[in-house]
């Protein structure tokens, strides 16, 4: 792809024509630069992710400039690959998963999420139908967040080399003036909310792979977070910090803002929300909901006499409406997460250490 790219150039869009795909499984072919491979990406990426930037099919995406700065006053770019195993699951599926993570990388800087490419490896033997609804579910994810998907590529691989499909989706944001958001902000007093339960996703994948003799009715949380970060932002202009809660879980996005910042951060145990059921998995299986993937979660960190005013904007907002104060910035110990437990007591919540669950995004 590079909008799409193929060894060949393909036709305009208005030229496009329903492909005759026969076959109904990637082959090598569809990664060799030729008509097989231009006809896949006619007929299951450039048609469903048709728009005026993408219909140039060049090389690349080129954008009005002008345009760009009369939305704000600096760029946010970002990259992240996918690898999650099963590819559908509860809630969501790679596809979506693609399209929210990349524009939530973005929203939590403060930018609006404008553009994405979408560059994916094939495994020879993926069923093209399973392709179709990846793409039509990014296609809709990429829709419902207002962005655009304007360039890409295709690689396939041999059976064997890959484990199905890889994404990776690279994003282009623009950030409003006035808008300053960092770990380094980050100060004693501060205080620390996050938009609601926490561990879902990497419960509902964990159910999803069926290893495990549990049902529940989790799902992934699965959902773009940009339209509340402008709600937050539109009471609050000067958010210390902001970070979408993915791998890792909250215990290490926190750490990396104690690193960052010197400071220390008090969480009260009985504030934080996780669900029964997830607590219940995670007991069973001898996991802490605190390291556990999200990918519709953000934990933000506000002077404390602005939390109120967040707090209240992020519970009128969908994507917020079970936030809550779940801790404050302290002095000391600097670099360090304490966890203030319901028996009183306090421990360290250190950075995760391997890797609770692997392939989870």
């Amino acid at each position: 792809m590079k909008s799409w790219k193929s060894k060949n150039k393909l036709s305009l869009l208005h030229q496009w024509r329903v492909s005759n795909v026969r076959e109904t499984n990637i082959t090598l072919a569809h990664g060799s630069g030729g008509k097989a491979m231009r006809d896949l990406i006619d007929d299951i990426f450039v048609s469903k992710f048709d728009n005026p930037i993408l219909s140039q099919l060049e090389d690349q995406a080129t954008f009005d400039l002008a345009g760009l700065i009369q939305q704000g006053d600096k760029l946010a770019f970002t990259t992240d690959s996918y690898v999650i195993d099963p590819l559908f699951f509860p809630g969501g599926d790679i596809g979506k998963l693609a399209v929210n993570g990349t524009i939530n990388d973005l929203a939590v800087s403060g930018a609006k999420p404008l553009y994405l490419s979408c560059s994916v490896i094939l495994e020879e033997g993926l069923s093209i139908e399973t392709l179709r609804r990846v793409v039509t579910s990014m296609k809709i994810a990429a829709d419902k967040a207002g962005v655009q998907i304007v360039t890409g590529d295709t690689k396939v691989v041999h059976r064997g080399a890959a484990d199905k499909l890889f994404i990776n989706t690279t994003g282009i944001g623009v950030i409003r003036a006035g808008v300053s958001i960092s770990a380094h902000n980050i100060q004693p007093g501060d205080v620390v909310i996050i938009n609601g339960e926490l561990g879902n996703h990497g419960t509902a994948i964990l159910i999803a792979r069926g290893e495990l003799a549990l049902e529940t009715n989790i799902e992934s949380d699965c959902q773009p977070l940009h339209d509340l970060v402008k709600s937050i932002l539109d009471v609050c202009p000067e958010i210390h910090a902001m970070r979408d809660v993915t791998r890792g879980g909250l215990a290490t996005v926190l750490n990396e803002f104690a690193l960052s910042s010197n400071v220390a951060i008090r969480l009260h145990e009985q504030s934080i929300p996780i669900r029964e059921e997830v607590q219940g998995v995670c007991e069973i299986l001898g996991l802490d909901p605190l390291y556990l993937a999200n990918e519709g979660k953000l934990v933000v960190v506000v002077k404390h006499e602005y939390a109120d005013a967040v707090l209240s904007a992020m519970k009128s907002h969908p994507a917020g409406k079970d936030a809550c104060i779940i801790g404050e910035v302290i002095p000391s110990p600097t670099g360090i997460v304490l966890l203030k437990t319901i028996f009183g007591t306090e421990r360290i919540v250190d950075m995760l250490v391997g890797d609770q669950l692997p392939r989870i995004c």
